[in-house]
């Protein structure tokens, strides 16, 4: 009966299919892009990424140029072996994020405690970026860009992330990742040091060179130790 009211007079049947949008297409093309061109941008200029971070180019080499008669390395953005913030400032952000999870389940949350270990992850950044400054100054380096020593020590909370996590699932993970973290931090910055950082003043006594290695590695147990022991006091 409803088929057949098109074919009654005086009435209009309903539209069987929206009318096509000629302005649709080109708001969405127009806006796809402005916000793939906004996000390049930001990504770009303030976290030091691109849209070839994904990519790879067969080899791990830094790429340099020269600028006022020396070779200075070039920014993430022409680079891809280069580091950037991205990974740095989200892991900070979720052991944050962790902190104060793991304190809300023991019932010891409050805005001050997670405050307090905010400042805690802030110093522990600061120490890891400060000890790597000082063992390239005490080997006549300092060419290190120090937006790249400070993306290498913002590794560190990647590893603390996965401890902080196994600590809340099952407290006994945590004795097992802790260590495992430590020591794949330490190879991490060991290697970085040696082939990338380094690689200015191999002319140096080779002895204090890997000295100063083992060293970063140690530091790299009670840094993370005390990062990850969230608790309220935040000196502890």
């Amino acid at each position: 009966m409803y088929n057949n009211l098109g074919s009654q007079p005086g009435v209009v049947p309903p539209p069987t299919s929206a009318q096509p949008n000629p302005f649709g297409s080109a708001f969405q093309v127009a806006g796809s892009g402005l916000i793939r061109g906004g996000l390049g941008a930001y990504g770009g200029k303030i976290l030091g990424s691109s849209s070839e971070y994904v990519q790879s180019n067969g080899h791990w080499t830094r790429i340099t140029e020269p600028v006022g008669g020396r070779l200075s390395y070039k920014p993430p953005i022409y680079d891809i072996n280069a580091p950037d913030l991205y990974i740095p400032l989200m892991a900070f952000g979720t052991y944050v994020v962790l902190a104060g999870l793991s304190l809300g389940l023991h019932g010891k949350f409050s805005p001050e405690a997670l405050n307090l270990l905010f400042i805690k992850g802030l110093l522990g950044w600061f120490m890891q970026a400060a000890l790597l400054k000082v063992t390239l100054l005490s080997l006549g380096s300092g060419e290190a860009p120090l937006l790249d020593i400070i993306a290498y020590a913002g590794y560190t909370f990647t590893g603390i992330c996965l401890a902080v996590l196994g600590r809340i699932i099952s407290g006994y993970s945590y004795y097992f990742l802790m260590p495992w973290t430590c020591l794949c931090m330490g190879v991490f910055l060991v290697k970085t040091m040696k082939r990338v950082l380094f690689a200015e003043v191999r002319s140096y006594d080779s002895s204090k060179h890997h000295y100063l290695l083992l060293f970063i590695a140690l530091v790299q147990f009670p840094l993370f130790t005390w990062l990850g022991n969230i608790t309220i006091n935040w000196l502890l």
